[in-house]
């Protein structure tokens, strides 16, 4: 069973508010009567036997909060699909993780690579999380797709710690991804055009399209565990467009690891 749970959280980010304001709008989106619970799989989550929703998490230290809240619904055997919150918020849902599942290997959906060592005084930045994970050992295997702003420290960043970054100017529609270890999914919004996620605080064009990040989710070829779905900050969305993706991306992991 999938274990849903909100982390209104955007202390991290480092432009604009708002990210905090997502869970609801995603769990909206996710109930909207202009669509259904069924994924294109044929996989009906409106079912009580496949969705269990743990609310959001009250968050003070929100490492400490994050990482706690993982861990019960993994230690429930529920299998954990977060909603941000800012990216922060991946660093310690992947330390509970890592108690679980020692060998996990991660596929990053983003416009950036979140791997800078300390972003603006602030290690915990939502542009760092992914340099805690590296530099802490908490995943075996970092695969990040749709990268579009990697800078010279980022590319050093990517090159110390041994990450496979496929930036959209390289990017290949017959690309399949490949694990031998459990997958995570960690979905930045931003990661998409904002064409079709117009929702965020960092537009940059040039990125995926929906049906591109579909695609990824139903034809990678792994075990997925969990994921988390960050950074649309309802302020900037257009008619609920983004929120809709965000559900949409929802339905397609819970049936991925329900299937």
């Amino acid at each position: 069973m999938i274990g849903i749970i909100g982390f209104p959280y955007d202390q991290n980010s480092s432009y604009l508010a708002g990210a905090a304001e997502a869970p609801p709008a995603i769990r909206a989106a996710l109930r909207c009567e202009s669509s259904n619970m069924s994924s294109e799989s044929g996989l009906d989550l409106g079912l009580s036997s496949t969705l269990f929703d743990a609310g959001d998490c009250k968050i003070v230290d929100f490492r400490s909060d994050i990482e706690s809240a993982v861990r019960g619904l993994l230690e429930q055997n529920l299998t954990p699909i977060s909603l941000g919150g800012d990216h922060s918020i991946t660093y310690p849902i992947l330390r509970a993780f890592h108690q679980k599942f020692p060998r996990l290997a991660v596929l990053h959906v983003d416009a950036h690579p979140d791997l800078y060592a300390d972003f603006e005084g602030n290690p915990y930045s939502h542009a760092s999380p992914f340099a805690r994970v590296m530099e802490e050992g908490l995943i075996q295997r970092l695969v990040q797709i749709g990268i579009r702003t990697i800078n010279s420290h980022q590319r050093d960043q990517a090159k110390k710690y041994g990450v496979e970054v496929h930036e959209m100017k390289d990017w290949n529609d017959r690309t399949r991804f490949e694990f031998d270890q459990p997958v995570y999914f960690s979905i930045d919004m931003d990661g998409l055009d904002p064409a079709f996620a117009p929702g965020v605080a960092h537009p940059e064009p040039g990125g995926l399209t929906t049906r591109q990040v579909i695609q990824v989710i139903q034809q990678t070829k792994a075990k997925i565990v969990g994921a988390d779905i960050v950074e649309l900050n309802p302020r900037r969305d257009v008619n609920g467009i983004t929120a809709m993706v965000c559900a949409k991306l929802l339905k397609e992991l819970a049936a991925r690891i329900l299937t």
